[in-house]
């Protein structure tokens, strides 16, 4: 049974704690209709597929394998489309790819998808103009447009969020396994913008190695007709947030009685819900998902250690991944005596790098964005101080997009500040395009190598 459990765990216990960052339902008994109706609906990933996410994470943990964590910042219900889902998958799939053949190491591929539809905010209203309105909180809470009607939070989006989530994982299931992530497509995967550019014409290079690679061994007698080679493993993760919506996705598992949360198969936990005597503490321990908990700059590294002791009590690799995210100015300071303390508890932890979060800005012209440079060196500081510390740098979380964006400026064709409103389309944080992407895998391969 679930080594994480006690008799005051069960699938409700969380409603006896403190749950932050909730929606404030106008309508108690629209959210119950809505919740049982998610009840009834099928698991939208199974436990096998948990468990082998978990057997992978705990091989990052000892540097046999390394985390790449990506996708959107907050999806958005008309974004869920082919062409979105596909693009969102290519530069991911783009990216592990540079970094295990560059690299020289097994990637495990997990996205930032599929149920990544709400979002924390630091207050619960905004002013826009002279109206005072409910925070927009992600499209399975309420709607963006700055309207009274639109940002009164409806429990149905839930569901809706649900049926988005299934049809997104439908189709990753069906280019995963269907022939898109074969290897033989490499090349293909090549984006047109991003073919054009330096990193583009790396890939290509690279590409080709992979294919030459690939038709000797069948020169030779060796079958290509094999999962490793015509698929790809790829998992789905968000941030455990709205707490109905995940207790009502929390399904037993037939084969071991144990309870998994089947929304996705990495749950993490953010900066605003990690209190040890909170709910989402309270109900994420009884789980047996991987968990991700992010880290920033402010930690107390004795919460951080009662935080582990409840999530993790049998220290198992792979089940708790720590998502540092302290920000370019702050790195060198905060994270050493961060790994000292873990190192010299003996925990088991995946440790990854947010090089995103801490080192959001505002320009002059009002766009939020974020620097290339800035996390491309928090990154490499990332790296420099875990082989100082004899720890391993296990993996990396970005916030990113298949779509051509001006978001984050810097990286090859060196975007400014004034080429934000080119193309700034996100509806929260600012997104690597996916040449960016690609210029940090190729980066973080020469650091996996080193």
């Amino acid at each position: 049974m679930n080594e994480n459990t006690s008799d005051t765990w069960s699938l409700s216990s969380w409603k006896n704690f403190t749950a932050l960052q909730q929606p404030n339902w106008p309508d108690e008994t629209a959210v119950d209709i809505a919740l049982a109706e998610l009840k009834q609906l099928p698991p939208l990933v199974f436990a096998g597929e948990i468990r082998a996410l978990k057997a992978l994470l705990g091989k990052a943990v000892t540097g046999e394998a390394f985390l790449l964590q990506g996708g959107d910042c907050s999806e958005n219900f008309a974004k869920v489309s082919a062409p979105k889902i596909r693009e969102a998958l290519k530069v991911l799939l783009q990216m592990a790819i540079t970094l295990t053949y560059a690299g020289g190491v097994p990637v495990i591929k997990v996205g930032r998808i599929a149920g990544q539809f709400a979002k924390p905010r630091s207050a619960d209203t905004e002013t826009v103009g002279d109206l005072v309105l409910p925070s927009y909180r992600g499209d399975m809470v309420n709607d963006a447009a700055p309207t009274g009607a639109a940002r009164t939070p409806d429990p149905q989006r839930m569901v809706k969020g649900y049926h988005m989530a299934a049809a997104t994982l439908n189709l990753l299931r069906a280019f995963t396994r269907g022939g898109f992530a074969a290897l033989h497509r490499v090349q293909a995967w090549n984006q047109e913008f991003v073919s054009q550019s330096p990193m583009g014409m790396t890939y290509e290079r690279m590409a080709k190695q992979i294919d030459e690679a690939i038709r000797f061994m069948e020169t030779i007698g060796i079958s290509m007709d094999t999962p490793q080679i015509n698929q790809a493993q790829f998992f789905t993760s968000h941030e455990a947030l709205l707490l109905g919506y995940e207790e009502a996705l929390t399904r037993v598992d037939s084969t071991t009685g144990d309870w998994y949360d089947c929304s996705a198969h990495l749950l993490w936990i953010g900066e605003r819900t990690r209190q040890v005597d909170g709910a989402h503490v309270e109900f994420l321990r009884g789980v047996l998902n991987p968990l991700g908990v992010k880290v920033g700059p402010g930690h107390d590294i004795d919460d951080l250690r009662r935080l582990i002791d409840v999530l993790n009590p049998a220290n198992e690799p792979g089940r708790l991944t720590l998502i540092t995210r302290l920000g370019v100015s702050q790195i060198d300071d905060v994270l050493p005596p961060l790994i000292r303390a873990m190192k010299q508890d003996g925990r088991a932890i995946v440790w990854s790098c947010d090089p995103m979060h801490a080192n959001t800005i505002t320009t002059g012209g009002g766009h939020k964005t974020r620097k290339f440079n800035d996390i491309l060196t928090e990154l490499r500081s990332f790296f420099e101080i875990h082989w100082a510390e004899g720890t391993i740098p296990g993996g990396v979380h970005f916030e990113l997009t298949g779509d051509n964006v001006t978001e984050c400026t810097g990286g090859a064709r060196d975007i400014g500040d004034d080429d934000l409103i080119i193309n700034y389309e996100t509806s929260c944080d600012p997104r690597l395009n996916a040449e960016q992407s690609l210029e940090l895998a190729f980066q973080l391969a020469e650091m996996i190598r080193t």
